[in-house]
């Protein structure tokens, strides 16, 4: 039976105004591992590697520490989701990853390893095409061991090894590959490195390792994390790119308008600000569509905020917020997805989420179409009040909406063109 918002026991939410460093890494982690193109248990690995590798450097605990903060999120900046990026765009992803970074806690020099994961020894990387030295060091340890996986998962790991050899004083730090062939000829570099489906084994060892077993973020820090997870999907696509942000900002009005008590009114926006994530799983392909999609991407798309829900769960004093913003595609009358919940299944908070993240598809671009005006939105929202949507929330956003723009001229559109936007 699915838990919905109206089920859910806030007796066995977990409290305490404070989250896990680990949980959140966890999910972070886990939610990189769905996106496209990414080699399942990727983090893992390359983790289990890097660390050795430094190890084998020299490092010091404080830089260590930072280095595994930064081989378990290295991906985050999203090269991988296929973008094609001129050299500002490639710029600002980079800076937008370290940002996150910082937004999480994670200190200066897991941020700028982060930034320069893709610079190359020799000056060709990039964003800052940055040569030898240049280049932060814990950078270089996560290029080594990412790309190591990266050759073993199709040449084997002797091919890898010899990949990364080849490669040395190129791509790749002299330095650090021979303390990565050295490793390999202890023995020890892989060891643990499992690239089976059950990598439950290989979870543990990472998490043996992590720094931050023990380290609560504070009640403050709760909102940056809830930003800066928000900040992770939005990039996935340059039509998304403020989405969640302006979702929360909505919502946040509409819980405000209704008289939610403060501590509702913060979980509401937190679960907007949340509420896309399990988006990293749809390509992009999918995504940027011009075009109509197809049943199977239809289907893909319909099972993003199931994701959303298992990522969130990971983080225990989310778990409220996780079945709210897993809910934010249900509708009134049973026809949303991905559970067809009925208006007795629906909190007001799931309610409100629901109405500002298609008040924020309407007005923003999409690959097939250009965002609506506010006019040509409301139209649209009071049809859906009468049976989709609920008519208070509806209500609220057109009143908080309209309390702070001026109003425009814009030509109606049909309400039909709802059901092909959002």
């Amino acid at each position: 039976m699915v838990e919905t918002s109206s089920s859910f026991r806030h007796d066995l939410e977990a409290t305490g105004g404070s989250i896990s460093l680990s949980e959140v890494i966890s999910a972070l982690g886990y939610a990189l591992d769905l996106t496209e193109g990414s080699l399942r248990g990727h983090a893992l690995r390359s983790c289990l590697v890097g660390m050795r590798i430094g190890r084998e450097a020299g490092l010091t605990t404080e830089w260590m520490n930072s280095l595994y903060y930064a081989l378990l999120l290295k991906d985050i900046a999203g090269h991988h989701f296929g973008m094609e990026l001129d050299r500002a765009g490639v710029s600002e992803r980079c800076d937008r990853a370290a940002n996150i970074m910082r937004k999480l806690g994670m200190g200066e020099l897991a941020a700028e390893a982060v930034r320069c994961v893709d610079e190359r020894w020799d000056g060709g990387g990039i964003p800052d095409k940055l040569r030898g030295e240049e280049i932060p060091l814990l950078a270089r340890i996560c290029a080594v061991a990412r790309h190591l996986d990266i050759f073993a998962s199709v040449r084997g790991v002797r091919g890898a090894i010899d990949t990364v050899i080849g490669r040395s004083g190129s791509w790749f730090d002299p330095e650090l590959v021979k303390a990565a062939r050295s490793l390999d000829l202890q023995g020890v570099l892989w060891t643990g490195c499992i690239w089976e489906e059950d990598q439950q084994e290989m979870r543990w060892a990472v998490e043996d390792m992590d720094p931050g077993r023990r380290q609560s973020l504070k009640a403050a820090q709760i909102d940056p994390v809830c930003e800066a997870f928000a900040d992770v999907v939005d990039a996935k696509s340059h039509f998304t790119f403020s989405h969640s942000i302006g979702v929360a900002d909505a919502a946040h009005g509409i819980a405000g308008r209704l008289g939610l008590s403060a501590d509702r009114v913060q979980l509401v926006r937190r679960a907007a600000l949340l509420h896309d994530i399990g988006k990293l799983s749809v390509s992009n392909a999918i995504l940027d569509k011009v075009g109509t999609l197809s049943s199977g991407e239809w289907k893909t798309v319909r099972q993003h905020p199931g994701y959303t829900r298992r990522i969130l769960e990971r983080v225990a004093p989310f778990r409220e917020i996780a079945v709210i913003a897993g809910q934010h595609h249900e509708k009134l009358d049973g026809s949303g997805y991905p559970n067809q919940l009925t208006a007795g299944e629906l909190t007001l908070e799931a309610r409100i989420v629901a109405v500002a993240d298609i008040y924020g598809a309407l007005s923003e671009d999409r690959p097939y179409r250009m965002g609506l005006e506010f006019e040509q939105i409301v139209p649209i929202l009071r049809d859906l009040a009468s049976r989709k949507l609920d008519r208070d929330c509806v209500d609220a956003l057109v009143e908080v909406v309209s309390s702070h723009r001026k109003p425009v001229y814009a030509p109606a559109v049909p309400a039909p063109m709802f059901y092909a936007v959002v």
